[in-house]
């Protein structure tokens, strides 16, 4: 693999290892720097195949409303790797509810990065 190949990975990698520190600290502003202008979001909600969250404007209202509703959501990442314009992460996201109780699931993202930007970000989820 070139050299060049290989930078394009591990930048692609380090994107996402920003993206998903801002998402820890509930930073939209910050996650969507990161987001280019035509992004899709895929959430995991509603099984089976969630919902699509299209361009910057939408993709930016739901984390605003995401975070609102979730203000403990938390996401650890278990693994990464990054191939081409792809980047993979395997995630345990974790949350407390409105009674104080601590819940999680575990999932997997599959990224696209374009001109250095996330370009799509697909959820599934575990169960």
């Amino acid at each position: 693999m070139s050299p060049i190949r290989m930078s394009k990975i591990e930048s692609g990698v380090r994107l996402v290892l920003a993206f998903n520190d801002a998402f820890n600290k509930h930073d939209v502003a910050e996650m969507m720097k990161m987001m280019s202008e035509d992004c899709v979001f895929e959430n995991t909600d509603p099984a089976p195949d969630g919902t699509v969250y299209s361009g910057k404007e939408a993709v930016t209202q739901f984390w605003d409303d995401f975070f609102r509703n979730s203000p403990n959501a938390h996401i650890e990442i278990e693994e990464i790797f990054g191939m081409g314009f792809r980047c993979v992460m395997r995630w345990k996201y974790g949350w407390v509810d409105s009674t104080g109780n601590k819940g999680h699931v575990r999932g997997v993202d599959i990224f696209k990065i374009k001109e250095d930007l996330i370009s799509e970000k697909l959820s599934y989820v575990k169960g």
